[in-house]
């Protein structure tokens, strides 16, 4: 099974900085992706030409074009949710919030593009991003150097944090959401689980890899492990090998606009074991591409709009009022980054880079809509994790996993 090696990201990181920068350094204020607008109305105009100089700057690079584009456009909307509260209750430290969007289109170059920007020009105090680990990956070692906090709101590959102690995440990480899968496949009693997974995409085989070692240890056995590439249109080689193998469960550790053609596949071929995957199937969209094909297989994932705490309605009301649409769990993400952040800012009483990863570091038993967050030693948040179930186009809540 091919990795992406921290050598090889970081080498390609490096890369994409130096052009970005040559980018910047030659062109005009329009360089990199486009501002989609702030809450301080100015309808998306450069902000180093409009914005107030009173405000505190948060910057979010995401894929709001692109195949994966339902991921950015609903943790920005989650974002603009939170900061209107925010500035509607006076703001933080008696200043208001200035929110600083670019897309990335989901493509590598275009992120070092963006995020150095956000870094170099914009001077944003706090940056939110990335959904992709990969791109989280890239932006990190950008946001460490120049001092910028940087907290992702959903990648959940381990090696994102690990580019320094500026980079922080509000989700859970894939040996955790492998672990969740692994015990709701054994407490379904599925023992033999065939794996297909994205050989290009370190979150992707990132949980491929927790998802089996935790299988195992469960007891379960791996039948078959099956690699694709990102784009393949056709997975007819790999599914006659998970038919042949009698698994019981497939485990597809891919993104939506992957798994629903994978999953039409998978039902064409005759196969009926339940499928199951990781929060990367979160988007609306799966079940449009799937179509019934997807009924009755599982994902983990960060919340579900079904819970019944206080927090999640109340974000399920608001959201659906602003946005006309139920809030998938990136915009929870979202959301609860940007709060998490503002609390930061709140406890440091500075917009200093240093002071404000400092608290945030120390945050404890934070009550989010995704649950209560821990920032742990590695700053990454230990959390609870929820099993939903694709039943007649909708996501269903099934069941709550919390970390031991």
């Amino acid at each position: 099974m091919v990795r992406t090696s921290r050598r090889t990201v970081l080498a390609q990181v490096s890369a994409l900085v130096c052009a970005a920068l040559a980018s910047l350094a030659g062109c005009g204020n329009n360089t990199g992706g486009s501002n989609t607008g702030n809450t301080t109305g100015t309808n998306g105009a450069n902000s180093t030409n409009t914005s107030n100089a009173a405000t505190i700057k948060i910057g979010h690079y995401a894929s709001l074009t692109g195949s994966e584009s339902t991921f950015g456009v609903s943790t920005d909307n989650g974002i603009k949710l939170a900061i209107d509260e925010i500035n509607a209750a006076g703001g933080v430290l008696g200043r208001q919030l200035e929110l600083i969007t670019y897309d990335n289109q989901g493509k590598p170059n275009e992120t070092a593009t963006v995020v150095t920007r956000l870094c170099t020009q914009d001077h944003v105090t706090a940056l939110i991003g990335e959904v992709a680990s990969g791109r989280s990956m890239i932006g990190a070692p950008i946001a460490q150097r120049y001092g910028v906090p940087m907290i992702s709101p959903s990648s959940t590959n381990p090696d994102v944090t690990r580019e320094g102690d500026m980079i922080f995440r509000v989700c859970f990480i894939d040996p955790f959401q492998g672990l969740v899968c692994a015990k709701f496949a054994n407490e379904r009693g599925w023992q033999r689980a065939a794996v297909l997974f994205n050989r290009e995409a370190p979150y992707s085989t990132g949980l491929a890899d927790n998802f089996k070692s935790a299988f195992t240890e469960l007891g379960g056995t791996i039948v078959t492990e099956q690699a694709y590439a990102a784009g393949d249109p056709d997975f007819g080689a790999q599914i006659t090998a998970i038919a042949n193998s009698e698994a019981d469960v497939i485990f597809i550790p891919g993104y939506y606009t992957e798994v629903g053609a994978i999953a039409r596949q998978v039902r064409a071929r005759g196969i009926t074991a339940p499928m199951l995957g990781g929060d990367g199937w979160d988007s609306a969209e799966l079940a449009n591409t799937a179509g019934e094909a997807i009924n009755g297989s599982f994902f983990s994932n960060h919340y579900s709009h079904e819970e019944t705490r206080e927090a999640v309605q109340t974000f399920v009301s608001k959201y659906q009022e602003r946005f006309g649409a139920v809030p998938d769990g990136l915009a929870a993400l979202g959301y609860d980054a940007l709060l998490i952040t503002v609390d930061a800012i709140k406890r440091a009483n500075s917009t200093d880079g240093a002071a404000i990863a400092a608290a945030l570091a120390a945050t404890q038993n934070f009550p989010a809509v995704t649950g209560n967050i821990t920032i742990d030693a590695d700053r990454n948040a230990s959390k609870s994790a929820v099993i939903l179930e694709l039943r007649d186009g909708a996501q269903h809540y099934v069941t709550t996993i919390a970390p031991d």
